[in-house]
């Protein structure tokens, strides 16, 4: 049962036995892992508030050979998303971002391309949290479905109007914090990023919870 510890961000957590939580986190150098968190939920929990979903954490855990659960011992909080969490459209951002990671990533399957992306698109949201949270939130929206897609390996010849073929292009070469200067609302190539949400569900084949709440925005 060898120790490891990584660099990850927390996906999602749910209720397991009385006072723990099944956390899946997507390691820099693991991929998507899924453990137990003893003790998690109590009141003087050994994690503290570190299992956040879209946590940035240096996690610690126990890895047994064939088992479909790793022993989470301890999460050391590296970058959190606290300060988005007073905004209702930028905890809906967060909340589709992660479903979307949670469904697409493979378990145990380094993504280095794909965590990077997570912290491109994190940095870009919390440096916009104060002044143009709204816009960042499209433009994170639109950047993270475009590469979450295309780095899934699934990325299709879509029908687009030509303003949004333009900006596909973009998103392709530049970083997103880069285009920040383009003017971002809902509609901003809307036929891309909703083309591309449902390329998701396809390939998953379920409906992504987090879509109409998004699109509602």
């Amino acid at each position: 049962m060898p120790a490891r510890s990584s660099e990850a961000y927390v996906l999602r957590t749910y209720p397991y036995q009385e006072g723990d939580l099944i956390v899946s986190f997507f390691t820099r150098d693991q991929g998507k892992l899924r453990g137990t968190a003893k003790r998690a939920r109590r009141m003087k929990s050994p994690f503290g508030s570190a299992l956040e979903r879209l946590s940035q954490v240096r996690v610690s855990y126990y890895q047994r050979e064939n088992a479909e659960l790793v022993r989470l011992d301890g999460a050391e909080l590296i970058q959190s998303q606290f300060a988005l969490a007073a905004s209702y459209e930028a905890g809906v951002a967060l909340d589709y971002i992660a479903e979307v990671s949670e469904q697409l990533l493979p378990p145990a399957e380094p993504n280095e391309r794909f965590y990077r992306l997570l912290n491109a698109v994190l940095e870009d949201l919390r440096a916009n949290a104060a002044s143009a949270l709204l816009p960042a939130v499209w433009r994170a929206a639109t950047y993270f479905t475009y590469w979450a897609v295309r780095l899934s390996g699934f990325l299709p010849e879509l029908a687009l109007s030509e303003s949004s073929r333009r900006l596909a292009r973009a998103i392709a070469t530049t970083p997103v914090a880069a285009l920040a200067e383009l003017e971002w609302t809902r509609d901003t190539a809307a036929d891309l990023r909703r083309a591309l949400e449902k390329e998701i569900e396809s390939h998953i084949e379920r409906r992504l919870v987090t879509v109409p709440l998004l699109e509602a925005l």
